[in-house]
């Protein structure tokens, strides 16, 4: 990828196949301190866009071969580019055309003949929201949170974290652009129940023996729904009690299956230990846990996994 000085105000690619356009834009938003690109046509465009990750797109509406709409549309199929906000360019104002625009991921539009004190105020509020995402997304990837947006109307993938694409697709959920289907009857029922003052219970899918569970948080200021998943398993949740309370595996194995409500017998079975062994074992998790009995040090670790799943 081609490195971009991000030190200006913000970096802005215009494209239009009309050189005065392409002027009068650049002028203006050079003196105002961004850092502007250009390309001609669509296919440069799409391009451009990829390799230098621009904070906003000023995009002509009607270009030979491939025109606006379609560009628009390619760069938000693409998970490297959807997030790029695109303000439209264009001399039509009907409703139909405006409608096309959004429906082809615009965020804005202005028309023509182009008035640059307008293109900056639009560009200026497009950056600042743009950059809060871009801040938001940075920040649930760098804790590795499988978070999706899904836009309530369409039930459009608006954006994922890589660890949540990486679950969507082990779970062969992926349909991009589209949320699953399964998801998005479940996030209707979940947008029920929060309007009733109720929380909604999170939706539990099983595929050949794995468990991914997603939770609905509060709507964005956008009023897409954020889901948080996670991948549940037996062994997952052993690794994390061993981690949580710096038991050994087999500690830990014998703490998860206290929970589950079995006896000292049925561990030794599961495990292949003789009731002996796991009473043992059971010492050492009191010990760590600083409690005395099953029930307690049952209640603890429940408690810590949920909090875990949470987070």
């Amino acid at each position: 990828m081609s490195r971009v000085d991000r030190s200006a105000a913000g970096v802005v690619l215009i494209v239009d196949d009309v050189p005065e356009n392409l002027a009068v834009l650049h002028d203006a938003l050079d003196e105002s301190g961004y850092m502007v690109l250009v390309a001609t046509n669509g296919q440069d465009a799409l391009a451009r866009a990829r390799q230098s990750m621009p904070d906003v797109i000023l995009l002509d509406a009607l270009m030979p071969g491939m025109d606006g709409f379609q560009v628009a549309r390619r760069l938000k199929s693409d998970h490297a580019t959807e997030h790029i906000p695109i303000v439209f360019m264009t001399g039509l104002t009907e409703t139909e055309h405006v409608v096309a625009a959004f429906e082809a991921g615009g965020a804005d539009y202005v028309t023509k003949p182009i008035r640059p004190r307008e293109v900056l105020v639009r560009i200026a509020a497009h950056l600042q929201t743009a950059r809060m995402t871009r801040q938001a997304r940075t920040a649930l990837d760098a804790h590795g949170q499988a978070t999706i947006a899904v836009q309530p109307s369409s039930g459009r993938l608006v954006w994922q974290t890589p660890l949540a694409r990486e679950l969507l697709e082990g779970f062969g959920l992926c349909r991009d652009p589209l949320a699953p289907a399964e998801l998005l009857g479940w996030l209707a029922s979940a947008s029920g129940e929060r309007a009733a003052g109720r929380d909604p219970l999170p939706l539990s899918l099983v595929r050949a023996g794995r468990r991914l569970v997603c939770t609905v948080h509060e709507p964005t200021a956008e009023g897409e729904w954020l889901v948080v998943m996670r991948e549940e398993s037996d062994a997952a949740v052993i690794e994390g009690l061993g981690a949580a309370f710096r038991l050994t595996a087999r500690e830990a194995e014998v703490l998860h299956w206290v929970i589950k409500g079995k006896t000292n017998r049925d561990i030794g079975d599961i495990l292949g230990l003789s009731p002996r062994t796991v009473h043992k074992h059971l010492e050492h998790v009191f010990e760590k846990l600083g409690v005395e009995t099953r029930t307690a040090a049952a209640a603890m670790a429940i408690s810590r996994v949920r909090a875990a799943g949470e987070a």
